[in-house]
């Protein structure tokens, strides 16, 4: 199995993966939401990514598709988040 396709705010970062292969979507979550996402039906803990906090779903997702963006949002956030405050600058959303 591949790692599909990274979404990437610089060369170093990653935010999201997308499976090219079978549709599955996989992001990064808050720490404290992390367990309640990953009971939720079609939802699971990210394989080799789960420590990190990131969840795992595969098509059709579990969930409406303005749920889906704003955690895909969240996600970058999260990310950038632990960037270097002058890397920051214009990652935001």
């Amino acid at each position: 199995m591949g790692w599909g396709r990274g979404f990437f705010i610089d060369d170093s970062k990653m935010f999201a993966l997308f499976n090219l292969n079978s549709n599955g979507l996989s992001f990064k979550v808050e720490k404290e939401l992390f367990l309640g996402y990953i009971d939720r039906p079609g939802i699971r803990p990210s394989p080799y990514l789960a420590r990190a906090y990131w969840i795992n779903m595969q098509a059709p997702y579990p969930m409406g598709a303005e749920e889906l963006q704003d955690l895909l949002r969240r996600s970058h956030q999260l990310v950038v988040g632990k960037l270097a405050k002058k890397r920051q600058i214009g990652l935001l959303l």
